[in-house]
């Protein structure tokens, strides 16, 4: 096995167009590493860098100690995932497994025991005779798998290889990826757009945005510790709730004031969050993960400071759980959006013919046409047009720079 490291890779297209800018990382021997991002933020692009499908504008690509820059794919001993199966019709599952093999020119019994043991850690041994259009979308994705694995390569490359499976069938091929890739150790770098996935999947998650590496980390750091309000609305679904608010300090303590209302925040905020003092009367972006936004009913004994009044604008029932939309009054939402254009635009990565995600004005959006999402317990009884008290975690809050989308840390 190997590691695999980038080193200022950069990538324009004709047209000067930047599809990667000054991408640096390095996945570890064994890791798996997932390249998370919405679709256009250049973690194909790096793929296909690392596979020797495109050709680096600038930096340097690394598998294990060698620089494969100028090496051809079939020298760079990697095996790649694609997003459909590409397997031979006319062969039979052994024989599309063998078949890279083959062309090697491995050994007719090294073929058999290479192919019989990814058939086994695949669970394809009853399918080994069968031609592909005989197999359901997961048995074809398992023969796809199987390929790379009797290759023994130093490292996995997937792209997006559940993106074709039904949601059910990608929980489980989800769980099949990682559990094959532990056992076996190999080096692995997944591409998705599926934020699920990659929390699920990776021992650390690459965070991308018109290719600007945005945040690199153990999925629970991202999520409970974005760098930037790009990060914080892409990873959770459904997204982090983003609200405008100004910070004030009096009696000995912060408030919020978002719109017509107040959140005395936490008491140990000056300590956690040691930035925050620079912002004392100005206006900030607070996000609000909806699992730490309940029924106020619902949430026991709770101090009066830490709730707002909301109105009930849709609810849907998901089982244990209840989505409810509320519309905070006078308060000023950001959309998604919004959010990852203030990130965006700050950080100078927005391109030409990019989608616009233009950065909202101050204030924009603010009153009953914004609303924001909480995760109630199945045993509230909010309905469409209450008015209701929502209780807020307010150590769970998290503080964005308005003009620069930096988390304030």
């Amino acid at each position: 096995m190997a590691k695999v490291g980038f080193e200022h890779v950069g990538k324009r297209f004709d047209g000067d167009v930047a599809a990667v800018e000054d991408f640096c990382l390095e996945v570890a021997d064994g890791e798996f590493m997932v390249l998370v991002g919405p679709s256009g933020c250049g973690k194909t692009t790096l793929l296909r860098m690392v596979a020797g499908l495109e050709e680096c504008s600038t930096g340097t690509i690394t598998i294990g100690d060698r620089v494969v820059n100028d090496l051809p794919p079939r020298a760079r001993d990697i095996a790649m995932v694609f997003q459909n199966y590409s397997l031979y019709p006319h062969k039979s599952v052994y024989d599309n497994l063998a078949f890279a093999l083959r062309i090697r020119k491995v050994e007719k019994r090294e073929i058999d025991r290479r192919v019989h043991e990814a058939a086994a850690i695949l669970g394809l041994e009853e399918l080994l005779t069968r031609r592909p259009r005989h197999l359901s979308g997961g048995q074809r994705q398992r023969v796809a798998m199987g390929r790379a694995i009797v290759r023994e390569p130093q490292a996995f490359l997937m792209d997006e290889p559940l993106s074709n499976l039904d949601a059910k069938l990608r929980v489980q091929m989800r769980a099949e990826i990682s559990r094959i890739q532990k056992r076996l150790g190999v080096t692995t770098v997944y591409v998705t757009h599926d934020q699920t996935e990659a929390l699920t999947m990776g021992d650390r998650v690459a965070v991308l945005n018109f290719g600007v590496l945005q945040q690199v980390d153990a999925p629970d750091v991202l999520y409970e510790r974005p760098v930037n309000l790009f990060v914080a609305s892409f990873v959770g679904s459904p997204a982090m709730n983003m609200v405008e608010a100004e910070l004030a300090r009096r009696d000995g303590a912060w408030w919020a004031t978002l719109g017509e209302q107040a959140l005395r925040l936490d008491a140990d905020i000056e300590r956690t969050r040691p930035g925050i003092a620079a912002y004392e009367g100005r206006r900030v972006v607070v996000g609000m993960r909806p699992e730490h936004i309940e029924d106020a009913g619902l949430a026991g004994e709770v101090e009066p400071a830490h709730t707002l009044e909301a109105l009930v604008e849709l609810r849907e029932t998901v089982g244990s759980e209840v989505f409810v939309h509320l519309t905070v009054p006078g308060a000023p939402v950001l959309s998604e959006a919004e959010a990852q254009g203030i990130a965006s635009s700050a950080a100078g990565t927005a391109t030409e013919g990019a989608e616009s995600t233009k950065p909202v004005e101050s204030g924009a959006g603010a009153g009953l046409d914004s609303f924001a999402i909480a995760r109630f317990s199945a045993k509230s009884k909010a309905v469409l047009g209450d008015r209701i008290r929502v209780a807020v975690e307010v150590e769970r809050l998290h503080f964005f720079d308005r003009d620069t989308g930096l988390a304030l840390t």
